[in-house]
Parts: structure tokens; sequence; C-alpha cells
């Protein structure tokens, strides 16, 4: 299965706007050390960066080999102190958890009814978890 990276979302929440937006161009000023170690290891910022965002969210695409890394990234997150007003230590680790169960059930062999059965369900459900965590609206 191939990501369609030219795909534009609607929102599924009110609050999907700005900054929230899912389909964004964000422009920032990349350190030279991390372009650099992109160039060495012969992969793109964009690249780097997607595949940080999705082991971060426990995404399904690509999960194999890639359980110490989310693993690590769990830890990143918390020892950076993110949603620490917010939410407990263990709060926030079930919160990985659960959106790992997720990712976990992605059916890898799966023909297309399977696949978008799975993606139906995956996103109501994503739904439930953001709105059991949520502090807000």
């Amino acid at each position: 299965m191939k990501k369609n990276k030219n795909r534009i979302r609607k929102p599924v929440m009110k609050w999907q706007t700005g900054e929230f937006q899912r389909t964004q161009t964000i422009k920032f000023e990349l350190p030279l050390q991390f372009l650099m170690l992109c160039k060495l290891v012969d992969m793109s910022p964009q690249e780097l960066l997607a595949d940080f965002m999705d082991n971060l969210s426990c995404g399904s695409w690509k999960r194999e080999g890639r359980e110490k890394a989310r693993q690590l990234l769990v830890e990143y997150f918390i020892e950076h102190g993110y949603g620490k007003g917010l939410y407990s230590e263990e709060d926030l680790r079930n919160m990985f958890r659960e959106l790992d169960a997720m990712a976990f059930l992605f059916p890898k062999d799966g023909h297309s009814q399977i696949l978008d059965a799975y993606s139906a369900w995956r996103e109501s459900h994503q739904l439930y978890w953001f709105n059991k965590w949520s502090n807000s609206d």
C-alpha cells in the first residue's frame, strides 16, 4: 500500500484549521548539521521528518523492525515534558500504547475491501481515542 502524498484531507474535527490543519506547508530553517546528516545517509529532510512523525504517532505504515525506534521516541516525548502540565507520565504512556494497538491491527496482506474497512474503523477509533483524552471541546 502506497501513501498518496498529494491527497488533501477534509477536517474531521472543527479545530483542524490553521496550525492544526492536516495538510500544511511549513517553512522553517533547517539546522546545517541536520542537513549534513540527511545528506550523509542519503535521506531527504522531508523523508526523515515524515518517518519521525509516523514513528512517533505509532503509525501503521512501515511498522516492521521499528518497535525500538517507537519506544525511544515515546521516551523522547516524555523526557522533553510534552503534555506534562496536562497529563501524568502514565497517562502519556497509555496514550501511546493505545495508538500503537490501533496501528498494530493493520491488515498487512489484506485486499482492498479489508484495507478500506480497516481505514474506516481506524478513523472512527482515532476520533474516539482523541475525545477520550481531550481536555478541550
